[in-house]
């Protein structure tokens, strides 16, 4: 009975993860570059073209790369498909797909056997894949119900690198920014990004993104003005995302941000 009952309880969750899977509607965009960038969209429950929704970008780290994403799926399922949110924060939520060979961010070295550390470069060429995303962003808030005002960032890892630079090179787009686990050239930050709130987040012990990133960036913000808010993790390591999700303020507080 015991067997029985344990293969029913995983048919179950197996349909259910397809039923997640689902909401996130796969498709591609067509770059500027004459790249491809497959991303999921996550829509409202009872989407109205109509009205209009904030949009998020949402960013995952480099161990992603490819073309399957589920992991970020995952991620975001514990943020944005519980019943509260999808009622309490209606919003469409997009998840570009970094391609194989590169990254968000404008890193100095490849990162595919170097820890992450502080060497980021925002001089340097904009990567395709972020500029690809941009790209995106703008498109889809051009044909769908998007309010233009409430346009957010978040993301994990490399993709919390990505969410400083997107925010540092796009500083017109956004109403505020949620990098986790990333960190962001603190040398070239200017005040350009002085009206944009941050929230940043990072795990203290993490071994794979130095914490430096984050605290550095975080002072730099302040320095110049910023709205900051930070939250980090004692002994918690690269996986902080879990104590960022259970924040219980986190949409609220992204959602309360809204450019003039």
């Amino acid at each position: 009975m015991k067997t029985v009952f344990t293969l029913i309880l995983i048919s179950t969750l197996s349909v259910l993860k397809a039923q997640d899977l689902n909401l996130y509607l796969k498709k591609e965009y067509k770059a500027e570059a004459g790249t491809t960038l497959p991303y999921r969209i996550l829509y409202p429950e009872n989407y109205d073209k109509t009205k209009k929704y904030p949009l998020i970008l949402f960013l995952h780290g480099a161990g992603e790369r490819g073309n399957n994403n589920e992991k970020q799926l995952t991620h975001g399922k514990k943020l944005f498909l519980t019943d509260q949110a999808r009622k309490n924060f209606p919003c469409i939520v997009i998840f570009p797909q970094c391609p194989e060979e590169s990254y968000w961010s404008s890193v100095n070295v490849d990162r595919t056997k170097v820890p992450l550390g502080l060497d980021f470069d925002y001089t340097r060429s904009i990567m395709p894949p972020l500029k690809a995303a941009i790209e995106l962003v703008k498109t889809i808030t051009d044909k769908e119900g998007v309010d233009k005002k409430r346009i957010y960032v978040t993301g994990l890892s490399m993709g919390g690198m990505g969410t400083f630079e997107a925010v540092y090179r796009y500083p017109k787009l956004f109403a505020a920014a949620l990098p986790i686990c990333g960190g962001g050239d603190a040398k070239r930050y200017d005040k350009r990004v002085k009206k944009i709130p941050f929230w940043v987040f990072h795990g203290g012990a993490d071994k794979t993104v130095d914490v430096n990133c984050s605290r550095e960036m975080v002072e730099k913000l302040k320095t110049i003005g910023a709205k900051v808010r930070y939250s980090e993790y004692p002994g918690v390591g690269h996986n902080s995302w879990n104590n960022t999700f259970a924040e219980p303020d986190f949409l609220s507080w992204m959602f309360s941000n809204k450019r003039k």
